[in-house]
């Protein structure tokens, strides 16, 4: 047996169909979405299943999202990933957005520039990231986000840009 064998772990998830909860989205506002993923009456996008996130909350123009800094978020360097913390980053900014929208409105994001401040480890406990708007039009919005480690660090932060458009009729 080699030593990766031995030191092998695993993980397991569930996630639910994402179409079952897509045929929901064009029926309610973007915040009567969100906070009934909030309250459990529609599940959490397969994403933050993966992800391993904890918390979710959100309010018109806030969204915050948790998560415990875990090994399987690890690249090979021995801190999170950077994909990881964009993926937190990218859902705080655009989820914000979301939560300005009517239904029969969604988004899409444009961009998102991301800045890494400090590494984040399994130290860094149960990581917070809070997504605020910056600017919002008819056709785009500009939100923001910071993630921060369990004691109020700050260890990264983004912008993204996101496109607004009317949802095709089911």
């Amino acid at each position: 047996m080699t030593e990766t064998q031995q030191t092998a772990r695993s993980r397991t998830f569930t996630w639910t169909d994402p179409a079952e909860v897509a045929v929901q989205i064009g029926r309610l506002s973007g915040l009567e979405t969100l906070q009934a993923m909030q309250d459990g009456r529609l599940p959490a996008p397969p994403i933050l299943q993966l992800v391993g996130a904890t918390g979710f909350e959100a309010e018109e123009g806030k969204v915050t999202v948790s998560m415990p800094a875990a090994e399987f978020h690890y690249n090979p360097l021995g801190s999170v990933h950077g994909g990881v913390i964009a993926t937190l980053l990218d859902t705080a900014a655009g989820c914000t957005v979301h939560s300005t929208l009517p239904a029969g409105v969604g988004y899409t994001s444009l961009d998102l520039m991301t800045r890494f401040v400090r590494p984040v480890t399994v130290d860094s406990g149960v990581l917070r990231c809070e997504g605020g708007i910056i600017s919002r039009g008819r056709r785009t919005a500009v939100a923001e986000s910071h993630l921060y480690d369990e004691r109020g660090k700050l260890l990264a932060h983004a912008t993204s840009t996101c496109l607004i458009f009317e949802l095709p009729q089911a």
